[in-house]
């Protein structure tokens, strides 16, 4: 019952009341950002949710869009602003998905949602992440969040997904809370030594089939 029913009831609740709350820091933050990204306060990008269903994933735009000479994207670390920084050490640029939440695309609690392109390298294991919405935070976030590798991540999400329970959304939450007040186990993936995750399947492939 509350799989199907309640947790969605209590994203709404709590979703509309963090966002009725946070709502002058989410107007002086946009205000800020306009400045500091020249006009773009936000960061938009497709990804998919339930039933793999595609969304746009909207939050604070920590990093500018400089390019090399080539025209190419610098990477993060060369591109992340110092307010950026900020944002996510204090995990503020994820205030804009209370508004993903109230729209039903997200959840509060569930697996992060990642790149579109890395669908086609998950293991039918795997695919079940994509059963429940996604969310704002996770089993995996509160276990290490950046730091753990890939198939860490994953067999988390698979955890989470097996075992959904109002008391582990309730222990996922609290979990949340404690690591976003002690900025902890916060980095950027090019700084956390991962590479993207349908790369490192790309060649695990290749290598079996040496």
């Amino acid at each position: 019952m509350y799989r199907f029913f309640f947790k969605r009831l209590l994203d709404l609740v709590l979703s509309i009341v963090g966002f009725i709350v946070l709502f002058p820091i989410f107007v002086l933050i946009w205000f800020i950002l306009l400045f500091v990204n020249n006009g773009k306060p936000f960061f938009l990008q497709p990804r998919p949710g339930k039933n793999e269903k595609v969304f746009s994933i909207l939050k604070f735009k920590s990093m500018t869009d400089k390019k090399d000479a080539a025209g190419k994207l610098l990477p993060d670390e060369q591109r992340v602003t110092k307010f950026g920084t900020f944002l996510r050490k204090s995990s503020l640029d994820e205030i804009p998905q209370l508004l993903s939440i109230i729209k039903g695309d997200m959840s509060l609690i569930g697996p992060r949602p990642l790149r579109v392109r890395y669908l086609p390298y998950y293991t039918k294991e795997e695919q079940i992440r994509h059963t429940v919405r996604p969310g704002v935070t996770g089993l995996a976030q509160i276990s290490g969040r950046n730091n753990l590798d890939w198939d860490s991540r994953l067999q988390k999400d698979i955890e989470y997904v097996k075992n959904l329970s109002f008391g582990m959304d309730v222990k996922i939450l609290f979990k949340t809370f404690m690591k976003v007040l002690s900025s902890k186990d916060v980095a950027l993936d090019s700084e956390s030594g991962m590479e993207d995750f349908d790369v490192l399947r790309q060649n695990q492939q290749k290598v079996v089939g040496e």
